[in-house]
């Protein structure tokens, strides 16, 4: 009976399950203990489904909870080659958003680890630039096997490779199986990512009645014609004047759109003038837009959709900004301005913020679009700044030219782990009297 409440004991015994549940729990232990551990998978994902469209949420959570189980219980005797081979299976599946990735870990022929991981499509990337991307983060942190098998042949596969054996060692292959037991094992990991992706995607359906209710209250609250089906934040980043940078976030449905994320490198900004770099992020934005419109249907770029609400990280003086552009430029589109104090609004015409109270679900979805602007252009400032200290640095030391300066970069990829080398390592790379030089440079 104790088990019952945290869901570990079906609760028969107490009557809190029909006749017809235990021995449908009955068939399927048995099936299980049998090996048929993917019947009895089947059966849990339509019922969990099922519990979904009725909006039984926390059954289907439940049912989602018993597949991992018998998945994790599967994994940890499974073994899948009788050679004693060590590899990686990585596939992904996902939308415009996010996507779902698992890696399965195989070690002397047996299986030794899955996870999985759902991340975030910032940029519009291509399937092999996405992979290649997640076996940068992946073997940035651990050390690869020599074989890494994948669901899409990575960007740039060859120079990835070479940077694969330098963290590993020794030779590292990377290819999409195309017969054979690694084949089938691939399909089934790419199984797993596209099951993980639909529940992730569940899970985020479930929240739409929350979303709805925010940008109704945001429509009250600014007092907008229409909700703000689509909102796109502003947000400038420098570091006293230096690499200026702007960020462009987009909601729609309440949802961030990250393949409609823009990042924009401040051009005609001298010194630290935030106004200033509003004022161009604004007017690029909205006039690539207007010569976008021009083309016609069917002819979107970039910055072909409108949004139906402006924000803007600042106060009275930022929002004036963007009322310029927009009025300049005949664009009938609200914009308001967010001041450090997060429940104070400015808006066009009003001398006195707007004060929205802390309870309101408008404020949480203000937030969100603002600190999400302000997380993508601080990324992109750090870059920035990271790169520029990369160069500073290697274009100080004699010996490094273009060519060296580019075997480096492929060879330890950040300024961070250039630091962490030893003279011994980077003299791997560059003649000893400059790896001594460079060591210097970096410590300085």
């Amino acid at each position: 009976m104790l088990l019952f409440p945290i869901g570990k004991f079906p609760g028969s015994c107490l009557g809190a399950v029909s006749r017809e549940e235990v021995e449908g729990l009955l068939d399927g232990l048995a099936s299980f203990l049998q090996g048929d551990t993917e019947g009895v998978i089947a059966d849990l994902e339509q019922s969990m489904w099922a519990a979904a469209e009725r909006e039984e949420f926390e059954l289907a959570a439940r049912y989602r909870d018993r597949i991992e189980d018998i998945r994790k219980a599967t994994l940890r005797t499974e073994v899948v080659s009788e050679k004693a081979e060590d590899y990686d299976l990585v596939a992904f599946e996902g939308d415009e958003l996010e996507a779902s990735f698992q890696i399965l870990n195989v070690r002397k022929g047996r299986v030794v680890g899955r996870r999985g991981m759902i991340v975030d499509r910032v940029e519009e990337l291509t399937e092999p630039e996405l992979m290649a991307q997640i076996l940068l983060q992946v073997y940035g942190e651990e050390r690869p096997p020599k074989e890494i098998l994948v669901s899409v042949e990575p960007n740039d596969r060859e120079l990835l490779e070479e940077w694969l054996a330098d963290r590993r060692g020794s030779r590292v292959e990377v290819r999409v199986p195309q017969r054979g037991s690694k084949r089938k094992l691939l399909e089934t990991t790419a199984t797993n990512a596209r099951e993980a992706f639909a529940r992730h995607r569940m899970s985020r359906q479930r929240d739409h009645n929350a979303r709805a209710r925010a940008l109704r209250s945001l429509q009250e609250v600014l007092g907008l014609s229409q909700a703000p089906l689509r909102i796109e934040a502003y947000d400038i980043s420098t570091l006293q004047g230096t690499n200026t940078v702007s960020s462009m976030v987009v909601l729609e449905d309440g949802l961030p759109k990250r393949s409609d994320y823009r990042r924009f490198k401040i051009k005609t900004v001298d010194g630290q003038d935030d106004f200033a770099a509003m004022e161009e992020t604004l007017r690029r934005r909205f006039t690539a837009y207007l010569r976008e419109r021009e083309k016609g249907p069917g002819e979107g770029g970039k910055f072909s959709y409108p949004p139906s609400l402006v924000v803007v990280d600042g106060g009275a003086g930022q929002l004036g900004r963007a009322v310029k552009v927009l009025e300049e430029l005949g664009l009938d589109i609200p914009a308001i301005g967010l001041a450090k104090r997060m429940e104070e609004v400015y808006m066009p015409g009003r001398p006195e913020p707007l004060r929205i109270p802390r309870d309101a679900e408008a404020l949480y979805l203000l937030q969100q679009v603002r600190d999400e602007a302000h997380r993508f252009a601080n990324t992109y400032h750090q870059q920035l700044r990271s790169k520029s200290m990369v160069d500073s640095i290697l274009d100080s030391v004699p010996g490094v030219g273009p060519k060296r300066k580019r075997e480096l970069l492929r060879r330890f990829g950040s300024l961070k782990r250039l630091r962490e080398a030893e003279v011994e390592e980077l003299a791997e790379v560059v003649p000893e009297p400059v790896a001594a030089d460079l060591y210097a440079a970096l410590h300085n």
